[in-house]
């Protein structure tokens, strides 16, 4: 639990009284949701719950909601830590629909029914469809009552009237706002960049880098030199998957398209969006996705590519990188599966390692929100919809976002005299740590925010400490993270952070975070972006672990002409249509700021 000394004395507590007030009995049946999507309903049952800190509040009936969630990887009843959080707090129970794990072919069924969820959290394009298919309630009412949202009302007032809504008319509400600015770069490192072992880069000389043939040079000394984890289980600069291709208005395998960003490109659908703001083909020689997939080639042919590339999923990579076994991290969270304090302060953590010839592309923070929205039902009434209203402002309160972002207080992190933050038990994620059963039971990992989406960014400030939410910007973490790893990061590349070298040295491409409302797909051009992603995916695995120059090349024609064939250019000229009204936007961003 939060300590009330960080809440603002009687404000907190009427706030705390007013969300449990707020979560009255719910009658009647109880909705749960089977593996295959299928809803049946068996009668509530009725738990009971307490106020903050130990207070008994009135007793309450659990209502259960199913959020339909395009961020989820979790199919199913949330449980462990967070499931008594939200049951505590707002007297919810939540049925999480994943189509990423059920299949994309519940959004077909469920909106065929005219009920995709209590929640829904959409990619903006099928927001918009299910917007004007009358499947969003209007919220408009509720949501000015909601003091907590109300803190973000310019972000949410640009998204809907960007759906050509009125002043005061709501029915989304961005993911993942800030309370910065749409040009500021908070983050000390880019979401795609290369991520080292210090212990092992550092074992091998520290050497320069300076272009991908470099960085493979220095790969393959690392794992001739570190071949296994500590355990002996084999270990592999590259670990691939497969389970996440095509997906965040992408075309193409996930482990290709985001490396892309190395080079100062952002793939838009079936284009790609140079640094120059011109855009060309997805399959164009010159461009980045065949750059990154002649690279990871010419990783496999140098033996190293993990032979399960392809076959595995995430949650066998994501383990993978808890026991030792990779070498090399692209993203900036996956760090947060290794990189404990002890393992910064021992030297043995993941490090950000600079590549000269690299332009790393970075999307300002998400000031008015990322691609997806979040909202309720059409169908949503009565007691279900008032507690929903709750839960979302109190998701972007500052005690939801400390569980949210920060975890359990006395598990993961302690509150200092000053109110701020020391974290503990740094390796709770990427262990599993057990949790105590005063805060919910069960692993960590397992109990953590199955919803996988926030509503804030982790880099918002929390008013109760006047810090970030996030760990990684406390004081007291970067005293205790200032360790001689660091130092030795800080002397060979003068700068204190990744960012910081990048814009230094002319290798950061800074992109304005703007909202634009974008077309989305008929029927038919669905089809052809369908077929289309289908055999670039396809021909993508195959292209990686081909065994020479000379059969990579013709592949890759094949390629090209087999996607002609669909009526790629169809699409091609759909999406650079439609992105260059955001590139448009991004334009004017810069200018309005003086950039």
């Amino acid at each position: 639990m939060i300590k009330k000394k960080l809440m603002s004395g009687v404000l907190a507590l009427a706030m705390v009284a007013s969300l449990i007030a707020g979560c009255g009995k719910a009658g009647g049946e109880k909705e749960t949701t089977t593996a295959g999507g299928e809803t049946t309903k068996t009668e509530a049952q009725e738990e009971t719950t307490a106020a903050e800190g130990g207070e008994q509040g009135d007793a309450q009936d659990v209502i259960t909601i199913e959020i339909y969630d395009a961020a989820a990887n979790f199919h199913g009843i949330q449980t462990g830590w967070f499931a008594k959080v939200i049951k505590d707090h707002c007297g919810l129970e939540l049925n999480i629909i994943a189509p990423q794990v059920a299949g994309d072919s519940l959004y077909q069924t469920r909106t065929a029914e005219g009920n995709l969820g209590d929640i829904v959290i959409l990619d903006k394009g099928d927001f918009l469809d299910c917007f004007n298919a009358g499947l969003i309630k209007d919220i408009s009412a509720e949501i000015v009552n909601c003091p907590n949202l109300m803190d973000y009302k310019l972000q949410i007032d640009n998204y809907n009237k960007g759906l050509g809504l009125d002043d005061g008319v709501y029915y989304g509400i961005p993911a993942q706002m800030t309370d910065t600015s749409p040009v500021t770069i908070s983050g000390e490192d880019v979401y795609s960049s290369i991520w080292l072992r210090w212990d092992q880069y550092k074992g091998i000389g520290m050497p320069d880098i300076t272009s991908l043939d470099s960085l493979l040079d220095v790969l393959a000394e690392i794992h001739e030199t570190y071949p296994t984890n500590e355990n002996g289980d084999p270990a592999y600069p590259f670990t691939l998957w497969a389970d996440w291709d095509g997906g965040d208005n992408m075309i193409g395998i996930a482990n290709v398209v985001q490396l892309t960003t190395w080079y100062g490109e952002k793939i838009k659908e079936s284009a790609i969006l140079k640094p120059d703001n011109t855009f060309v083909p997805i399959y164009d020689k010159t461009a980045g996705y065949y750059k990154i997939t002649k690279f990871l080639n010419d990783a496999y042919r140098r033996g190293l590519v993990d032979p399960d590339s392809g076959t595995q999923d995430w949650n066998s990579v994501m383990n993978k990188i808890s026991n030792g076994q990779v070498n090399l991290l692209w993203y900036s969270w996956q760090q947060g599966f290794w990189n404990s304090v002890d393992r910064k302060q021992d030297g043995t953590a993941f490090a950000v390692i600079p590549v000269e010839d690299m332009l790393y592309y970075a999307d300002a923070d998400n000031y008015f929100g990322s691609t997806r929205v979040w909202g309720v039902g059409s169908q949503v009434e009565g007691e279900k919809y008032d507690r929903i209203m709750k839960f979302l402002d109190w998701y972007a309160s500052p005690e939801g976002l400390t569980y949210e972002h920060c975890g359990i207080e006395g598990f993961t992190y302690t509150v200092n005299d000053d109110g701020t933050f020391t974290q503990i038990n740094s390796n709770a994620l990427m262990d599993n740590l057990p949790v105590p059963e005063e805060f919910g039971g069960g692993g960590y990992n397992d109990g953590s925010n199955q919803i996988n989406q926030w509503l804030c960014e982790g880099y918002c400030t929390n008013p109760n400490t006047g810090e970030r939410y996030s760990v990684s910007y406390w004081k007291s973490y970067k005293e205790a993270t200032m360790t001689e790893m660091k130092k030795e990061w800080m002397e060979k590349y003068d700068a204190e952070t990744p960012v910081e070298w990048m814009e230094k040295n002319g290798k950061l491409l800074a992109s304005p975070n703007v909202q634009v409302p974008l077309e989305t797909y008929t029927s038919d051009l669905s089809l052809i972006r369908n077929q289309v992603n289908d055999k670039l995916c396809d021909y993508t695995w195959k292209l990686i672990f081909v065994e020479s120059d000379e059969e990579f090349d013709a592949m890759w024609d094949e390629m090209t002409e087999t996607l002609n064939g669909l009526d790629y250019q169809t699409l091609y000229d759909f999406d650079t249509a439609n992105y260059q009204k955001e590139v448009d936007a991004k334009e004017a961003a810069k200018a309005a700021a003086g950039k």
